[in-house]
């Protein structure tokens, strides 16, 4: 079973990269788990056709420890596996408690059983944030390979390269690898050479290069992915392609981040700042 966290700027569109690509790799007979490891919740609405499932937190607090898998887990497309980690209730405890206890109680309950015969476990992973508990699925083993979801614009790349510095923090403790840049297209000039550029300097490659799409919103709108809502679509080839990436990849690097003189130097010589 192959383990893998998409992070990336908050905004950038990991929920629904991951969602569209999960289910891409559900149309190719892999049998995956999604854990969303955010507090609103929103990282498997797509596969489970716009339900509302309750959170591993929530469950816990109504109905006490004695939970079975079945109580935090929910079948969706693809026979995908879905489970939100949820968070604390506003304003009170850190969110990332929510994550440690999520993938604790999975793990306890026996989620990732050889019997479950998983070929992936997707961690969605709230923002850039690379600390406590949001850092849990690149510690101790929790996730073997990273995904980082960004575009052309400054910021995006700015927090893809600060999540290279958390992976290299915890690389040799936990053994987490960056398996490459998923390029969500903002129709930023010059974006795929500099996405490239960029993850040549980082030490890696860009995965795919996913163009943007307004199908990908009218698929939301209709509460599924795009494979689900139209699989005869151009932008379902995209993530199908984006999903044989993955799978297929053997690129697996402890990246070199760049100092942010060499990432604003980057910008320029593609001309987002005025030089």
């Amino acid at each position: 079973m192959r383990k893998v966290a998409i992070y990336g700027k908050g905004g950038i569109g990991k929920s629904t990269t991951t969602q569209n690509t999960v289910a891409a790799l559900a149309e190719m007979g892999k049998k995956v788990m999604v854990v969303g490891c955010d507090p609103k919740a929103d990282s498997t609405r797509l596969l489970l056709g716009g339900l509302a499932q309750k959170t591993v937190l929530d469950t816990l607090r109504e109905e006490g420890e004695d939970v079975e898998l079945e109580d935090i887990r929910k079948e969706g497309y693809g026979g995908t596996w879905n489970v939100e980690s949820g968070g604390p209730e506003p304003g009170v405890g850190c969110a990332g408690r929510g994550i440690i206890t999520s993938i604790n109680m999975l793990e306890q309950l026996g989620a990732y059983d050889e019997r479950e015969a998983l070929d992936y476990a997707f961690y969605d992973v709230l923002g850039d944030v690379v600390c406590g508990g949001f850092a849990m699925p690149i510690r101790d083993g929790k996730a073997q390979e990273i995904y980082i979801v960004c575009s052309g614009e400054m910021m995006a790349m700015y927090a893809a390269n600060n999540i290279c510095k958390g992976i290299v923090k915890f690389a040799e403790a936990g053994g987490v690898r960056l398996g490459g840049l998923i390029c969500n297209s903002r129709n930023v000039d010059n974006e795929r050479e500099m996405i490239e550029q960029l993850a040549k300097q980082l030490g890696t490659q860009m995965v795919h290069f996913v163009p943007r799409d307004n199908d990908v919103q009218r698929a939301e709108i209709n509460r599924k992915t795009v494979i689900d809502w139209n699989a005869e679509a151009p932008q379902a080839d995209e993530y199908r392609t984006l999903a044989k990436n993955i799978d297929g990849n053997e690129m697996f690097v402890v990246p070199k981040p760049l100092a942010i003189e060499e990432l604003e130097k980057l910008l320029m010589d593609f001309g987002l700042f005025d030089k």
